[in-house]
């Protein structure tokens, strides 16, 4: 237990990488689950085929193995690009792999988050917006776009709980996040049981503190929409 105290700025470290890395990629998974609603929802057959091959293809490859087929291939196609350029190697991180690969695999769900949050909207609001004068842009950001908020924060804050600790599986690529650094001091100690514990409870408090956030976010909307009636 000692050795877990003298560790603890290290542990503190690779809490702070895993954070940034967690928050990064659930920005690029809100960026794609958004372009996947729009797709979807708006898109010509081709965009929807494509936006479903995604979400499809999501679900059925384990996170593990699409953070390796990222790391390993990704750095393959860039280097084969680079060498026909003539340009000299570029080495990807193994934290940009996993923001890249942990957000474009959420993404995916968000996708689904966000359309059907869309679809939850009363179509009747849109088409009263649009016979009071309201252009397309004003009804979304006026009257569909605060209802799209409200109706998809559950489903986002799960994805988000389900995220943070997705990003473990980055550690078995080399990156001294909070799970890297507990396994290589658990294996410097000989004692894995204690850095292994630690890394549950700094997890479970990540998880608590945003989950509070994110139900004080919800509410606050709840609070709006109510007075707003």
């Amino acid at each position: 237990m000692e050795n877990v105290i003298e560790y603890l700025p290290l542990l503190m470290k690779g809490t702070g990488v895993t954070i940034a890395m967690a928050v990064l990629a659930l920005a690029l998974a809100t960026a794609m689950g958004t372009l996947g609603a729009w797709g979807r929802l708006t898109g010509g057959p081709v965009v929807r085929t494509v936006v479903l091959g995604y979400t499809s293809l999501v679900r059925g490859v384990p996170d593990l193995v699409m953070l390796l087929l990222f790391f390993f291939g990704g750095q393959r196609l860039i280097n084969l690009f680079t060498n026909s350029m003539g340009l000299e190697r570029i080495d990807v991180s193994p934290f940009v792999s996993g923001v890249i690969t942990i957000g474009f695999i959420y993404g995916a769900y968000l996708t689904e988050t966000f359309r059907g949050a869309y679809l939850t909207v009363d179509t009747g609001q849109r088409e009263a917006a649009y016979a009071l004068g309201m252009k397309r842009f004003q009804t979304l950001r006026l009257v569909s776009l605060p209802q799209i908020i409200r109706f998809a924060l559950p489903g986002y804050t799960n994805v988000w709980m389900v995220l943070a600790k997705s990003t473990a599986v980055v550690s078995v690529i080399g990156l001294s996040d909070l799970v890297g650094i507990a396994s290589d001091a658990g294996r410097s100690t000989r004692e894995p049981f204690w850095f292994y514990l630690a890394a549950f409870f700094i997890y479970l408090a990540i998880t608590f503190v945003s989950e509070r956030i994110l139900d004080l976010v919800e509410r606050r909307y709840e609070r709006g929409f109510a007075n707003a009636r």
